[in-house]
């Protein structure tokens, strides 16, 4: 996924980016609220995981721009540990929330929990003949073989599984695995693309040729 991550304190937001990384996530983190409205402005973000408390103003201002966006889940990360905070929070909008401080790996399962919870039901465990996917777990088999993917591989069958039927385009499918900053090869997702085929066969994923790709038919 694409993910905004607005936090303020250094030591924090660096753990959170790393940590986000590492589970195959594209993340720009903003430290003021001004740099992150420009980049949601010009984003299509999935995930924002944001700070209350931040230099030039309240998160809950940023927490509405949030809610009026399609498909965008919001996660707030903050040291207000009041119930009526809670409650003002979820009440505008967020998905979950999560006091400081916490651990990384909660973190990552509160996630989870919030990107499962959006997936239609349907596409939660795909099958392809002999290939199984359970995208909640990022578990693939074939037959009773666990096939093991790298992070951003499973970010690309991700990214398809969210839009089925509907063909990604090569720009897009960039957005989901490289942060701002990051330096682009030309040939990345072609490469990426060939793994996941080779680790689970052509049929997974369909080029439509001068657009992008699509998930095949399941």
């Amino acid at each position: 996924m694409r993910v905004l991550l607005v936090e303020d304190d250094l030591l924090l937001g660096d753990a959170v980016r790393e940590f986000a990384s590492r589970l195959g996530h594209a993340v720009d983190w903003m430290q003021q609220l001004s740099d992150a409205d420009a980049a949601f402005c010009g984003v299509a973000y999935e995930l924002v995981l944001l700070d209350l408390r931040l230099p030039d103003g309240c998160g809950l201002q940023f927490l509405r721009k949030v809610q009026g966006a399609a498909n965008c889940l919001c996660i707030v990360l903050t040291a207000r540990d009041q119930v009526g905070d809670r409650i003002e929070a979820l009440n505008m909008g967020a998905d979950d929330y999560l006091v400081k401080p916490f651990d990384l790996q909660e973190l990552g399962a509160r996630i989870r929990a919030v990107t499962r919870r959006s997936r239609q039901p349907q596409l939660r465990m795909l099958r392809f003949g002999d290939l199984q996917l359970d995208l909640d777990s990022r578990i693939a088999r074939v037959g009773e073989k666990i096939i093991v993917l790298t992070s951003r591989e499973w970010a690309i069958v991700d990214a398809l599984t969210r839009r089925p039927g509907a063909t990604v385009s090569k720009q897009d499918l960039e957005e989901v695995i490289y942060a701002f900053g990051s330096e682009i090869e030309s040939n990345a997702i072609e490469v990426y693309v060939s793994r996941v085929r080779r680790k689970l066969g052509r049929g997974l994923i369909e080029t439509t040729r001068g657009m992008g790709y699509r998930l095949g038919n399941p």
